[in-house]
């Protein structure tokens, strides 16, 4: 582990650009990444926080082909998407970059050729699946088949989703191209692979040994699992006409695989960034380079990625990778197939000026070493009892009292401090040290707590102190009490900045009071006697019932909606003759009356003019239309069933529906009005 480094080199994961992001995002990877890096500016490091879209990949082409636009419309979408998403929810990237940029290409295919020139990749032939009237090479994402395992007619070349299993092309059964639908052909094609398992040693010594103190105990392990299994070649190529081009003869139709090419976008942007200077971030034993990252990203940033690095020769090692566990949502995984997420344009969309309250959330119950999971009361219990209830409180009292016996301007101290103040500014010197060692520990979840200990300690204060009694016998002690009490909202204004950023700003304005250094953020003399500080403004407010309700009923309306979408359908009925057929005779009717049958849920009576006649036909349905808004409409009627009495109605004939999987009806009806009596053929 490095010490006292010169500079910060801070990364978080590269989200994919075919989709937005969601909580689980959040939780995992851009708001601790995004908390380090405030604590890190405002401790005076040296730092440059760098981030951007993940934009190739089969995932990519796959969607454009589907929505029947280019790769390059998909990942524009969702780059804007994120970005903005991203800095409206407050994470203050120095550059959020895209690995689709010409800086981008430039760099992946210097980086690529320099190992190849260097030898440190092994060339391998293999059979891959062909799709000849596409004429192109298929990658595992582009084929599917039956799952060798479950019959899953549609599973794909890399993984089952519906029995979870891993698999390679060549095991499915009856296998078929994506693209023409044609089943492929097996040909051989040349790939270069990066020899893991030469660096297989190295990584023991780097990581096994070197690593076992000062890595959290999840990536740790991870880690060693996967060594201890023994490494394998891995290619980094791939067939496919989306990505940067392969830079070397006879890689023609070739493209750097993502998972080799998404990583060098770090040092990209970083260029970006720093034209002139970018290498000192990534190159020089000075930097110190964090990446932060979800656990699915271990392997890659842990082993694949510093394996890269060593190759090359020129770059520094990860000093540290400080991946969370999942954040699941309402007791589920979250899943962005099916629509099972809290996505942060939404959210922020649907609770204007509330981005802390979910920072806040987010990084309390953060899965920094188990899954957890978030709720949306929860969610509402946080806000109101903590923020509201405790920060806020605490604000607002202290602000709200010196307006109301001071004018608005900070007290002075009159007379000796008392037991109770010197107890409470010393608890504030404290705090600075103590938050800032947790987060440089990456305990994100516990510096938030110690931030919350800091609001308890002034609304203990002020309830021991009763200044709102006090001024009735002593006004001097009174400024006194919020003299101190303003100096722990003074140094609020500094420590909340990492985790609520829009509150402090908020707080810093109320107090006429700019962000100091975080060395200084515990001082008892923030405000001097006499500052003036505006007026009470609510930090946080109450979020009611009826709010996370809806946001509960948003999610189940997803469940419905899933679960409909994924309703098998049952199989046909044993097969009839066309003499069988004929003989039902299907005619369009038009409702001319309707009511509910007396007693019964479930029944009602209709009257049908079928063009022969008009006719009676009691059916099960008025637990699903409304007697009245049937009138006039025209119905499919099965004329010569048997007449059947029904509550004592003779009903003759039956009404053609479909249910729905959720079990509503719908009525079967002409595209358009025609003439009663008319054969439905």
């Amino acid at each position: 582990m490095q010490s006292e480094p010169q500079r910060y080199t801070v990364t978080a994961a590269l989200p994919y650009a075919n989709g937005p992001v969601h909580i689980g995002h959040l939780a995992g990877v851009y708001l601790p990444a995004d908390i380090y890096v405030r604590y890190l500016r405002s401790a005076g490091r040296d730092v440059k926080f760098i981030c951007g879209s993940d934009e190739h990949g089969v995932p990519i082409t796959i969607r454009a082909q589907k929505e029947g636009v280019t790769p390059q419309q998909v990942v524009d979408k969702y780059h804007a998407i994120i970005r903005d998403s991203f800095a409206d929810f407050g994470v203050s990237f120095d550059i959020y970059s895209r690995t689709s940029s010409q800086t981008h290409s430039e760099v992946a295919s210097g980086f690529f050729k320099k190992l190849y020139e260097d030898g440190k990749f092994i060339e391998q032939t293999s059979q891959q699946y062909y799709d000849e009237k596409a004429e192109q090479f298929l990658a595992d994402r582009y084929i599917v088949g039956t799952c060798p395992n479950c019959g899953n007619e549609n599973a794909y070349g890399d993984q089952c989703e519906k029995c979870g299993s891993s698999l390679s092309p060549t095991e499915l059964i009856s296998p078929r191209s994506m693209l023409s639908g044609n089943q492929p052909v097996l040909r051989e094609t040349k790939h270069w692979y990066l020899p893991l398992d030469q660096y297989e040693p190295w990584l023991r010594e780097w990581i096994v040994e070197g690593h076992k103190s000062d890595w959290k105990a999840n990536v740790y392990g991870q880690c060693k699992s996967w060594i201890d299994q023994g490494l394998q070649p891995r290619a980094v190529t791939r067939d496919l006409d989306w990505g940067v081009p392969v830079p070397v003869e006879g890689a023609e139709g070739k493209v750097l695989y993502v998972w080799f090419d998404a990583p060098i976008g770090y040092i990209s942007a970083t260029k970006d960034l720093l034209p002139d200077t970018w290498e000192t971030y990534w190159k020089d034993s000075g930097s110190k380079l964090v990446h932060f990252i979800g656990k699915d990203n271990i392997v890659f940033h842990c082993i694949i990625f510093p394996a890269m690095l060593k190759a090359h020769g020129d770059y520094i090692l990860p000093d540290n990778v400080p991946a969370n566990e999942f954040l699941n949502l309402e007791g589920d995984k979250i899943s962005t197939s099916r629509n099972w997420a809290v996505w942060l344009h939404e959210y922020l969309q649907e609770f204007p000026g509330k981005a802390d309250v979910l920072r806040y959330v987010l990084c309390a119950n953060a899965p920094e070493n188990k899954d957890n999971d978030f709720t949306w009361k929860d969610f509402q219990a946080r806000n109101n009892n903590e923020l509201v209830a405790n920060l806020g409180n605490f604000v607002n009292r202290a602000v709200v009292l010196t307006h109301k016996f001071f004018a608005g301007n900070v007290p002075a101290i009159s007379g000796d401090l008392q037991a109770i103040d010197l107890e409470a500014l010393a608890q504030l010197a404290e705090f600075p040290q103590r938050i800032g060692e947790l987060i440089e520990n990456y305990r994100f979840r516990d510096a938030l707590n110690e931030l919350m200990n800091l609001t308890r300690v002034g609304n203990k204060y002020l309830a021991e102190t009763e200044p709102w009694k006090l001024i009735k016998t002593d006004e001097a002690r009174t400024g006194t009490v919020l003299h101190v009490a303003l100096q722990i909202a003074a140094g609020l204004v500094t420590l909340m900045e990492p985790f609520l950023p829009a509150s402090a700003a908020t707080l810093g304005e109320m107090l006429h009071l700019e962000k100091g250094t975080w060395q200084t953020a515990g001082r008892p003399n923030a405000l001097a006697a006499g500052h003036p500080i505006g007026a009470a403004a609510l930090l946080f407010d109450k979020i009611e019932d009826a709010t996370v309700e809806a946001q509960v009923q948003k999610l189940l309306d997803t469940k419905k909606a899933n679960e409909l979408a994924n309703a098998v359908v049952e199989p046909a009925k044993e097969d009839i003759s066309f003499d069988e057929f004929g003989r039902m005779d299907l005619r369009v009717g038009t409702v001319v009356a309707a009511e509910k049958v007396a007693k019964t849920k479930k029944l009602l009576k209709l009257t049908v003019d079928t063009g022969l006649d008009q006719r009676t036909i009691v059916s099960g349905i008025a637990e699903h239309f409304i007697p009245e808004a049937l009138v006039g409409q025209q119905v499919l009627v099965l004329l010569n069933l048997a007449p059947r009495e029904i509550k004592g109605i003779q009903s003759q004939g039956m009404l053609l529906l479909a249910e729905n999987a959720d079990g509503s009806l719908l009525l079967m009806q002409p595209g358009q009005h025609v003439r009663p009596g008319s054969h439905v053929a």
